[in-house]
């Protein structure tokens, strides 16, 4: 239990492991879907001009 001035705010409890049937796997979906190769920089312009404030 966590408490500012006497009085408590969280409640901290243990997470239980997944069971083995449900652990997700990295690359479950591969070959079902396509990534550009420039995903990681999609959209950068608009997004450079929503924080310098130009439109």
């Amino acid at each position: 239990m966590i408490a500012k001035a006497g009085k408590p705010l969280v409640k901290v409890v243990a997470l239980d492991a997944p069971v083995a049937g449900q652990v997700r796997r990295v690359g479950f979906l591969a070959g079902q879907i396509a990534v550009p190769d420039d995903f990681d920089q999609m959209g950068g312009a608009e997004i450079e001009q929503l924080f310098s404030g130009d439109s």
